[in-house]
């Protein structure tokens, strides 16, 4: 599955091929995504292409500085990031992806605090849940 994604502001569009569409969505409670708030979908390394904007882009990077954060100079909107969880994948943000709407019914929020990679099991801490008001 290949979507085509974008900033707010425009500046960087990219396509991604997705791993398994939205069934691997998930949010994180580590200090840098509890303040972000995106739900990422899980996207192989060679999964995003970058078709306009690359200079637009810029990296954070923190702690053991394996994760790394990509964000747009213009806006600030997140677009993706390679996992430390899983080095061989990005996570990208839902809501820049063209026709996707990033207010799921239900998403794993993932201990994050405690990381895998630190010796910890990969456990869920629990449940964001969305529920819609009626039209």
């Amino acid at each position: 599955m290949t979507l085509n994604a974008a900033f707010h502001c425009g500046a960087v569009r990219f396509t991604v091929t997705l791993s398994d569409g939205v069934n691997t969505a998930r949010r994180c409670d580590c200090s840098l995504c509890a303040m972000r708030g995106a739900v990422a979908i899980s996207a192989p390394l060679d999964g995003i292409t970058i078709q306009q904007g690359e200079d637009n882009l810029t990296l954070y990077s923190f702690n053991t500085h394996v994760a790394q954060h990509y964000f747009c100079k213009t806006c600030g909107i997140y677009t993706h990031h390679k996992r430390r969880s899983n080095p061989t994948e990005y996570g990208v943000n839902i809501a820049c992806l063209d026709g996707f709407d990033p207010f799921l019914p239900a998403v794993d929020v993932l201990d994050g605090l405690n990381h895998p990679q630190d010796g910890q099991a990969m456990h869920r801490r629990g449940v964001l849940r969305f529920e819609a008001d009626a039209p």
